[in-house]
């Protein structure tokens, strides 16, 4: 984590299917332009600026979307949605956080990606049967080493950030953002002495499909495979930079999202497209 120049540019990616996104993106372009921040439309209106944010305006699936547009640019989520791990800033602090990027009181955390040929993930990489509703036998190795062998319908690769996301639908445990490691979580498995697993996040991690796969990355299917061949996932050597603000606890927000510690605003349980 490191601090940053103060912003003088900001893109605005939003969520048109939000109801009232572009009220929204209006009143903030006028605030952005009233600090003294440039609004830009577009990857190529940053020019390769190193005092340029995004500001997304949805929920956590269009924190995913800006994350592949726009590698290597930091990013602030702005929720319009419902559960918002990582579009964390809620509507009533959006003014105060255009605020925080003008005068440069932020952080970065560098989040930890997934690569499996070439596709890189936030959150997640899945391997699943094919065809839907279907089980598959999956054999896992770590560094080249046999782990375990199992039948599910399917098995989630979940970075830290993606912890929150499928993999805690599908029973596995949540990992703060700094943790350096990375989740194996089975989905439901058929057998219950199958348990999710923790592994570093310098382990390279195969799994063989018995049957034929598809691997989807970050929500989307990306390729698949035949019956039998092995898909390599490794921690990417890039990272995705995301802003924290003044104050910013991600203890703070697991216990707001999820309700813990009978928090008022108890939220259903995280799916995908989410992160913390």
């Amino acid at each position: 984590m490191g601090a940053r120049p103060h912003i003088r540019k900001v893109v605005f990616h939003v969520n048109r299917d939000k109801p009232g996104a572009d009220a929204v993106r209006a009143r903030l372009s006028a605030f952005a332009r009233s600090v003294g921040i440039e609004v830009v439309k577009g990857i190529k209106g940053l020019d390769g600026s190193v005092d340029a944010v995004v500001v997304v305006l949805g929920g956590d699936g269009t924190m995913l979307s800006a994350v592949h547009r726009y590698p290597g640019v930091p990013l602030l989520g702005f929720n319009l949605g419902s559960l918002g791990y990582l579009a964390a800033v809620e509507e009533p602090h959006f003014e105060d956080a255009i605020q925080a990027l003008a005068h440069g009181r932020f952080l970065i955390s560098w989040r930890s990606m997934l690569e499996v040929r070439s596709r890189r993930a936030l959150n997640e990489v899945v391997v699943a049967h094919a065809s839907a509703g279907h089980a598959l036998d999956l054999t896992l190795l770590v560094d080249g080493t046999p782990a375990t062998r199992f039948a599910a319908d399917g098995l989630i690769v979940s970075t830290p950030t993606g912890s929150t996301a499928y993999s805690l639908s599908a029973g596995g445990p949540v990992l703060l953002p700094d943790t350096r490691s990375f989740v194996v979580t089975p989905v439901c498995p058929h057998a219950l002495a199958t348990r999710p697993l923790v592994v570093r996040d310098s382990a390279r991690l195969t799994v063989r499909p018995a049957s034929a796969a598809a691997v989807h990355v970050d929500g989307a299917e990306a390729f698949r495979v035949a019956a039998g061949e092995s898909v390599d996932i490794a921690k990417a050597e890039v990272a995705v930079p995301l802003v924290e603000l003044p104050g910013y606890d991600p203890c703070e927000v697991l216990s707001r999202k999820l309700g813990w510690g009978g928090f008022a605003r108890a939220m259903p349980q995280a799916s995908r497209g989410k992160g913390a």
